[in-house]
């Protein structure tokens, strides 16, 4: 077996035994690896390679969009959100202007480190009131 057939072995494994919370958090990841891609092919002048990640990120948004649980008021909140970054990735599509790709990044890295501080605080790793703290602390 190839290396990259043993990566990719590896890949499919950790995608078919992780939990719901951990492919959430390797959807974000994935989101912000291919918003860093979209933004090298702007920066690059490399349209298709611009365009093809900006598409890939937009799906993943539009995956989260469409499985909100809309009986939690916050989801609403989130709905908002992503439909906002949807628009950003639209405008972004159009223009190939890296600095809007930059800030649908930023978003996503915020949502990411919350989403993992959470996931964290589930697991018991940080207690609530720590993870209060740090967040005053980093304000």
């Amino acid at each position: 077996m190839t290396p990259m057939n043993q990566y990719q072995q590896y890949q499919r494994s950790k995608i078919l035994t992780a939990s719901p919370a951990e492919l959430t958090l390797m959807l974000y990841d994935g989101a912000i690896k291919f918003c860093n891609m979209g933004i090298a092919g702007c920066e690059q002048k490399n349209i298709q390679m611009a365009h093809d990640n900006i598409a890939k990120v937009r799906r993943i948004i539009e995956n989260f969009r469409v499985t909100l649980d809309m009986k939690y008021e916050v989801s609403k909140d989130f709905e908002r959100v992503y439909v906002y970054l949807l628009q950003r990735l639209d405008d972004a599509n159009i223009t190939k202007d890296p600095e809007v790709l930059k800030e649908v990044r930023q978003h996503l890295h915020s949502m990411r480190d919350t989403w993992k501080q959470v996931m964290d605080i589930n697991a018991g790793k940080i207690p609530p009131v720590q993870a209060e703290n740090k967040e005053l602390v980093n304000a």
